[in-house]
């Protein structure tokens, strides 16, 4: 039973969402306050803090340069234990440059687990399967993040547990579960040879531009909605536990049913569908005071995050399967391009104005909303886009 748990792609898949999720939840949970109540940030040192945070994002083409020596299993299983290292120290250093550089560890093996996790996954799975796959791959996410909140909630309400230890107890436990998988999961084999060289295909010209406003909307929600919620209406770090719970949650239940959604209506409704919400959310964020509306934009705005699956099934089914490594990395690149430069500039917007901040997320939406209207009903390699139809005789 264990060594076919041991031999199976998809068991490895879950083990890889799995661990991310427990260390990233509960690093990303606790940020605004710790920021705030220890290390004493403004909303300038936070943007920077971000921005810093997105640079191994913004650099995941090397992860294709480094696949030349490192198989990609074992470099993600490295990437695990890199997130688990740089989550355990984070409270040890409750400074602006500590946390600068205890975010760039984690950051770093978090970035190139989600680029090897993409890549894998598209990879390893059926064009049929994979919209169910990813979706309960968001669904065991968001129950390994509940796991956590719930974790921190008692630890912190109950126990008044300090940040760093919190900190260090996920931390250690990512590490653990990195190492531990290295050891026992076997070593698959590609089954096709992927290209190893860094390159800008012509073809998936728009999912390289839907993937760069995706960048920007993320780093908008990220950075900017949670901490509106602790700036502007002084929600303390519990009730903040309590609405990421909420969010994992629905998650799960949700995105399970998101993925049977896409697998049957397709990526260019979905994607619509997504970017119209997004539009009426950061437009809502923009000029609300109401407490428990902001708590509402908050839910259904992480939500929307679930959709982002059509994204990477509509590239599995225009690219060459022996591009999928290659141009997973790039794709990541390019979607954090917004994410390196726009918390800074945001976070100096941000303190001459809140809405305006959710205003330009808001345009970012309906951008991508006009794009979404290139994504052919049933792309496929050679019908990437509406505009390519003309191609096909």
């Amino acid at each position: 039973m264990l060594e076919k748990v041991f031999h199976s792609k998809k068991v490895l898949l879950y083990i890889m969402a799995l661990s991310m999720s427990f260390s990233f939840a509960a690093w990303m949970s606790l940020l605004n306050n710790f920021v705030i109540e220890v290390a004493f940030f403004d909303g300038s040192q936070i943007g920077i803090l971000q921005a810093i945070r997105e640079i191994p994002g913004f650099l995941a083409f090397t992860v294709v340069l480094v696949t030349i020596i490192i198989a990609q299993q074992r470099l993600a299983y490295i990437s695990i234990m890199l997130l688990g290292l740089g989550t355990a120290i984070t409270g040890i250093f409750p400074s602006v440059f500590g946390l600068y550089i205890t975010t760039l560890i984690m950051s770093t093996g978090f970035h190139y687990l989600e680029t090897l996790n993409q890549s894998l996954s598209l990879q390893w799975l059926s064009k049929k399967e994979a919209p169910i796959i990813l979706g309960k791959i968001v669904a065991l996410k968001s129950f390994t993040a509940l796991m956590s909140l719930g974790i921190i909630y008692i630890m912190m309400k109950f126990y008044s547990v300090e940040y760093k230890v919190v900190y260090l107890f996920f931390g250690g436990i990512t590490f653990f579960i990195g190492a531990f998988s290295w050891i026992m999961f076997k070593h698959f084999d590609d089954d096709i040879v992927q290209d190893k060289k860094i390159r800008l295909k012509k073809e998936y010209w728009l999912f390289y531009l839907l993937t760069f406003f995706a960048g920007a909307r993320r780093q908008i929600f990220v950075v900017f909605a949670g901490f509106l919620l602790v700036e502007k209406f002084g929600v303390d770090i519990h009730n903040m536990v309590i609405l990421l719970i909420i969010n994992s949650v629905l998650n799960m239940y949700l995105a399970p049913k998101i993925g049977k959604f896409i697998s049957r209506f397709g990526e260019s409704l979905s994607l619509k569908l997504e970017y119209v919400g997004l539009f009426i959310v950061f437009s809502m964020y923009a000029f609300v005071d109401n407490l428990y509306l902001a708590y509402f934009l908050y839910v259904l705005d992480h939500l929307l995050f679930a959709m982002a699956i059509a994204l990477k099934t509509y590239f599995q089914k225009i690219a060459n399967p022996e591009d999928i490594a290659s141009a997973s990395a790039v794709s990541f690149t390019i979607n954090h391009i917004a994410a390196v430069v726009l918390p800074v500039v945001l976070g100096l917007v941000w303190l001459y104005s809140h809405s305006l901040v959710f205003l330009i997320g808001s345009m970012i939406a309906i951008g991508s909303l006009a794009l979404s209207f290139l994504i052919p009903k049933n792309p496929k390699i050679g019908f990437e886009t509406t505009l390519a139809k003309n191609k096909k005789i």
